[in-house]
């Protein structure tokens, strides 16, 4: 098995090059969520150079499923690649390297098809910072299958251990009457006004939730003039708790503002999902402890005890379909916060590229410990089941 490791480890060095090209190429070229056509055409055509099978998905053109089966049946083990920028920002959450460490971890693993038992899948999921596509691709069974799926995230320092907060997207809009602002606001209904007080209602409401919760929100729209009596009015909020149960009343919640906000003004409510939700990321210890272990093996042990748990990422849905890992590698000092200028010039670094070896690295060593220790993989499983039903 450590022989094993070592050829992960020599196959990865010798396709450094590869990996900074991914990581470069898509750094180069940001696309949004859902319109990432050049880094899936790059990644596809990148791992079946490595003999893996593709496989579109139907709804989804910039996912991807590659496949391929080793020497004999096995654990089914998933990388899985983010590829998605930030809006005006680029890749400022470091999906690039994402992307890479993945494509260098599944092609590793795919050069050792004669003597691993099992299956590598390397799956592309966009639109993470949006219209999550793992939700869609768990609600399909992708992952039905799977032992085990892992990704590292860039970040501002090393964690093996991390979670994230379940979240909903919420738009209300509300629709009223327009009128004179001067000459006739009796004859008008404010639909701002009922957006105001759904804002105040929520202010209110803050204090009565565990610190875990989260609401922010933004008015995208209010009215065009202040002449005219806003006759629709939009906002849209996030509402994110650290278990999916708890995010859910909070959401029935901030839904019971927003009808009080309609009685109050006689503006008319409704409202919507305008992104899919996401579940909280369950990390398998088992699994966080291997790739600990493997990055200590690398030499590396600068690693956190902290945990990640203030954003949100459809990895959550997945983890609760398969004994899973996210990871965190840094690649900027603690004071850089992602989605920052700062934390776009780390992610197209030197130092971002390097940490994209590191993860391939890790990743393809954490595989391998999977597809070769038995009571390993039961140890992960048994886990899994446990921590599944408490969440």
């Amino acid at each position: 098995m450590e022989e094993l490791k070592k050829k992960v480890i020599s196959f990865i060095d010798s396709i450094k090059g590869e990996i900074f090209e991914v990581a470069d190429e898509i750094y180069k070229n940001p696309e949004l969520g859902n319109q990432e056509f050049k880094a899936s055409k790059l990644l596809k055509e990148k791992i079946n150079g490595y003999g893996f099978l593709i496989n579109e998905v139907e709804g989804l053109p910039t996912a991807f499923l590659a496949q391929k089966k080793l020497k004999k049946p096995g654990p089914r083990v998933a990388l899985l690649a983010e590829y998605d920028a930030l809006p005006e920002i680029g890749h400022a959450c470091g999906h690039n390297l994402i992307a890479a460490a993945s494509f260098g971890a599944a092609a590793a693993l795919g050069a050792l098809s004669e003597e691993l038992f099992g299956e590598v899948m390397l799956v592309g999921s966009p639109a993470e910072e949006t219209d999550g596509a793992k939700v869609i691709l768990v609600e399909r069974g992708v992952f039905n299958d799977v032992d085990a799926a892992m990704m590292v995230h860039p970040g501002n320092r090393t964690t093996v251990y991390t979670t994230s907060l379940a979240i909903e997207a919420l738009e209300f809009t509300y629709t009223g009457k327009a009128a004179h602002a001067a000459a006739a606001p009796h004859l008008g209904i404010n639909a701002l006004d009922a957006v105001i007080l759904l804002f105040n209602g929520i202010n209110a409401l803050r204090q009565q939730l565990r610190p875990d919760a989260r609401i922010h929100g933004i008015i995208t729209e209010g009215g065009y003039t202040p002449n005219i009596i806003p006759e629709k009015a939009i906002a849209r909020f996030y509402v994110r708790a650290k278990e999916k149960k708890y995010m859910l009343e909070v959401k029935e919640k901030v839904i019971a503002c927003a009808k009080g906000a309609e009685v109050a003004t006689g503006a008319k409510l409704s409202y919507r999902n305008f992104e899919l939700g996401f579940d909280n990321l369950v990390t398998n210890k088992t699994m966080a402890e291997t790739f600990r272990t493997n990055l200590k093996e690398l030499g590396y042990h600068d690693i956190s005890d902290k945990e990640e748990g203030v954003g949100s990422t459809d990895m959550g849905n997945v983890s609760q379909v398969v004994p899973s890992i996210h990871p965190h590698i840094a690649i900027a000092e603690e004071d850089i916060a992602p989605h920052g200028l700062e934390f776009l010039r780390a992610a197209g670094s030197q130092r971002g590229k390097e940490a994209a070896v590191l993860a391939a690295k890790a990743l393809a060593m954490t595989a391998v410990d999977i597809m070769t220790k038995e009571e390993l993989l039961k140890k992960i499983k048994e886990e899994f089941k446990k921590t599944v039903e408490i969440s």
